[in-house]
């Protein structure tokens, strides 16, 4: 058996407000209570564990691959919503998305300012010539 990412703590300054935000962008369960965790248990059984802290919050990069429909789904919410996205992680590109080696992607702040990246899987989307 190889290695295998069970879980990681996301610091927040409001679990269930943090955990929520990213449950609702990808379609998931809510989050349930575990101890001091808002826990989000994604589709391979990684589970984010959201928990409470004060004080500065250093920002975590989290990057979700996606099916091409949810990826759609989602940038709807985020543009409905009027949340800012950018197509780089340096938020120098906004309001747009880029197109790497076959597959979509953006990037967008969560609650905390935890930089999350949605993409597609490589090869699912067509390169410009």
């Amino acid at each position: 058996m190889s290695a295998r990412l069970d879980h990681t703590i996301v610091r927040s300054h409001d679990r269930f407000r943090g955990a929520n935000f990213l449950a609702e962008l990808i379609e998931s369960p809510e989050p349930w209570k575990n101890g001091p965790f808002a826990a989000l248990t994604l589709e391979d059984g990684l589970t984010l564990d959201y928990l409470d802290v004060e004080g500065e919050i250093v920002s975590q990069h989290l990057a979700f691959q996606v099916p091409d429909a949810l990826f759609d789904t989602i940038l709807g919410k985020v543009v409905e919503r009027g949340l800012p996205y950018w197509a780089d992680p340096r938020h120098l590109e906004p309001g747009r998305t880029y197109l790497l080696n076959g597959s979509r992607g953006f990037y967008l702040d969560d609650p905390d300012g935890h930089a999350l990246e949605f993409l597609t899987p490589p090869g699912t989307a067509a390169d410009p010539a």
